[in-house]
């Protein structure tokens, strides 16, 4: 088990404590902005869960079925997270649509609303934390978790702030209006996160900044070669596939040219993590002029 794949399983464990928390005040309070907040916590769990299977169905090495690996199985992942909480978003948007028909008083609002609380500040550490390892380790589930969860901590607060404004004024009619809003909310977050997923499954290319690095790496350990054009990338996962064409003298030798090839790959290997790199050698007359120029050595 990877160091993913514990992360994952963490979360399920930090959601089930987190969605007892939040239950006990819904239960305590009766209100539905904080029923709204609980039911989301469900998703919390069922996702992270779902993260974890991905993770490890990502983890396995390439074979025969597929030899570029399984690590788009993470995409699929977020997407079914964003279908989870769109799903939840609509459910809410019911129960506060029945809460506006028929406004119901809270009971005891203030014990409800500090373990809500308690659970928020959980979560907000947890967030910051899948956040912070999801970057760090370039896996989209964990990152698809950690904003879902980021997603939940803003939703608490402005529950915590609605229902004490229920608590204090008695417009009772606010609790069930805060709902939807808490749902429409949830419902975005849901959209952003399969929109995003789906590019990923569209092989998007690499980040700004990676490509930058991308090229100034093959520029730097490319001496011997005259150019590097058509550089193209994919990121999938963790791993980000590069591949680009390398203009060498007609005369070299295979092996020479193939040692400029190594050099180039050991490096982008050692700079970027999860490089998987495919260099095609050309002969002079298949000059671009164009692409990452290649400096040689004076």
């Amino acid at each position: 088990m990877n160091r993913a794949q514990k992360a994952a399983l963490a979360s399920a464990g930090v959601g089930l404590v987190v969605l007892a928390l939040k239950f006990g005040a819904y239960w305590l309070t009766g209100s539905l902005a904080l029923y709204s907040d609980a039911l989301e916590s469900i998703i919390n769990v069922v996702a992270a869960g779902a993260a974890f299977i991905a993770l490890r169905v990502a983890s396995k090495p390439a074979d025969g079925g597929h030899p570029y690996g399984h690590h788009k199985a993470e995409y699929f992942s977020a997407v079914i997270e964003g279908v989870m909480i769109v799903l939840a978003a609509i459910l809410i948007l019911v129960k506060a649509y029945d809460g506006i028909l028929a406004p119901k008083p809270l009971e005891t609002p203030l014990l409800g609303l500090a373990v809500n609380a308690v659970a928020t500040t959980i979560n907000l550490g947890w967030a910051m934390t899948l956040l912070r390892w999801g970057r760090a380790w370039r896996s989209p589930a964990l990152v698809a978790d950690g904003r879902h969860v980021m997603t939940d901590v803003w939703s608490s607060g402005g529950v915590l702030i609605g229902v004490a404004l229920v608590a204090v004024t008695g417009w009772l009619i606010l609790d069930p209006i805060l709902a939807a809003i808490v749902a429409v909310n949830i419902l975005w977050s849901g959209w952003v996160m399969i929109r995003d997923s789906v590019s990923s499954l569209m092989d998007a290319s690499a980040p700004p900044e990676v490509l930058d690095q991308i090229a100034k790496i093959i520029a730097t350990h490319s001496e011997g070669a005259q150019e590097a054009h058509d550089v193209r990338t994919r990121q999938v996962g963790s791993v980000i596939f590069i591949d680009f064409h390398l203009v060498v003298q007609g005369s070299m030798s295979v092996t020479e040219s193939h040692a400029i090839c190594d050099r180039i790959e050991l490096a982008l290997r050692q700079e970027i993590e999860g490089a998987r790199v495919t260099i095609h050698v050309e002969p002079e007359e298949k000059a671009k002029h164009k692409g990452v120029p290649v400096l040689l050595a004076s």
